[in-house]
């Protein structure tokens, strides 16, 4: 459970760096649209996990995942930009894949088949 200032930080850094990656994502992800779902701070504020979703990808997302990590460095600079006037110190930075609205179309796809077995 994060404290009130880790998730404040983390939705400081959640609207930011969508930003970052509606600016600079589009270099290294092409067609595919990402959105920011999560970002969890750790404790100590020094960490930022960031979630990320992948739509319209023909790629594997987790290649897509990899380019990212990549240009780790870039991006965490671009964010950096935006927040020095906000945070102290930058945290480092780790992207995921939420593969949450996957489940979610793969359990509705499921569910309709079996409606359609019942009828």
């Amino acid at each position: 459970m994060q404290n009130k200032r880790q998730s404040q930080v983390g939705e400081l850094i959640k609207r930011h760096f969508s930003n970052v990656l509606i600016n600079q994502g589009r270099y290294i992800y092409q067609d595919a649209l990402v959105s920011v779902t999560n970002v969890v701070m750790s404790p100590d504020l020094q960490h930022a996990k960031i979630y990320l979703s992948i739509y319209n990808s023909n790629d594997d997302k987790e290649e897509l995942i990899d380019s990212l990590k990549n240009e780790k460095g870039r991006l965490k600079n671009e964010l950096g930009t935006r927040l020095r006037k906000h945070i102290r110190r930058i945290p480092e930075i780790d992207f995921y894949l939420d593969e949450t609205l996957d489940e979610m179309e793969r359990m509705n796809k499921l569910f309709d088949k079996i409606r359609s077995n019942d009828d």
